[in-house]
């Protein structure tokens, strides 16, 4: 018998971890009664009692599984990490909103049993506000024009995956694991596919999604598969050193044939400093970002570290 395996991460979800894991094991034995199956959860280190809310799941169910991080690894590396400890022929990730719907799960599989080893959820719709779906749209179309590897769209990595391929992601060894540029990179080597669904509102709680998060999102993408923030850089000090030099012979002349009794004063000077200043600036923090991607790479710790487990003793 096949092992669907199902992992969600949660960070601070003490109204979403049971009604999420009822939904996900109503659908596994109803609608995909003839797959064996684990569900696991892993936890960023809460502090509102979800922690306490697993406990008792994992006590009442030897099927689920808990994995709790001593702090906070990031909307990233804490999925990453509880996608390489499943033990299932495939892996269902899933956020534990509901954002991502259970009932997609069916989909999934029926894919996966096509020969698809990578199934992608991409959202055709959202009932989220008209003005931050707008945003992430040209969010993606952004990234999508600027990668060197072609990103999925409104693909937030709410999806299935052949063993084939959590074989792969153990093997990576990378500090900074971004799923959806891999899954972009090496989607087309395991037959990947789409499934479209509307992505519903969260059912409880507050996102955990806010200016930082999604500015550091994507900045992870743009230094981890574009060059466009270097090439930028160059071609943007490039033009501006031509202006700069042609703008500086045009003054000498102008000044050497007392062209109108020319006179500037000090305030082009004053001007173009500032704004060269500025340029300068926002350029090096471009290449900061970059800077700081490789420096994570280089330090290479741990993509996260557990505090414990629970119900993996069965192995």
């Amino acid at each position: 018998m096949k092992k669907i395996s199902v992992m969600i991460p949660c960070y601070n979800e003490v109204e979403n971890v049971v009604p999420i894991s009822e939904a996900v094991i109503r659908v596994l034995q109803t609608e995909l009664s003839g797959y064996d199956y684990e569900l696991l959860f892993i936890d960023n280190a809460s502090t509102d009692g979800t922690r306490e809310k697993l406990e008792e799941l994992c006590a009442d169910n030897k099927k689920i599984r808990a994995i709790f991080n001593v702090t906070n690894f990031g909307q990233f590396n804490s999925p990453f990490h509880g996608m390489c400890q499943t033990t299932g022929d495939c892996t269902i990730t899933m956020c534990c909103d509901f954002q991502d719907p259970p009932e997609i799960l069916p989909r999934f599989v029926a894919e996966w049993e096509k020969g698809h080893r990578i199934v992608s959820g991409v959202k055709s719709s959202s009932k989220e506000n008209a003005l931050i779906y707008g945003l992430r749209t040209l969010y993606y179309k952004m990234i999508k024009n600027m990668s060197s590897v072609q990103m999925i769209e409104h693909f937030t990595g709410f999806g299935l995956y052949d063993r084939t391929f959590i074989s792969l992601l153990r093997e990576l060894d990378d500090p900074v694991p971004f799923v959806r540029g891999i899954v972009a990179e090496y989607g087309a080597g395991f037959n990947l596919t789409t499934v479209e669904y509307e992505q519903p509102l969260r059912r409880a709680g507050k996102t955990h999604n806010n200016f930082y998060t999604l500015y550091d999102a994507a900045m992870l993408s743009i230094t981890s598969y574009t060059k466009v923030g270097l090439r930028l850089c160059t071609f943007v000090g490039v033009l501006s050193s031509f202006c700069s030099f042609v703008a500086g012979i045009v003054y000498l002349i102008m000044k050497l044939t007392h062209w109108h009794q020319f006179s500037a004063g000090t305030a082009p000077m004053v001007i173009g400093m500032f704004f060269m200043s500025g340029i300068m600036l926002f350029f090096m923090g471009v290449m900061g970002e970059y800077i700081l991607n490789i420096n994570t790479r280089v330090i290479h710790r741990p993509v996260v570290v557990e505090e414990r487990r629970i119900n993996f003793d069965e192995e």
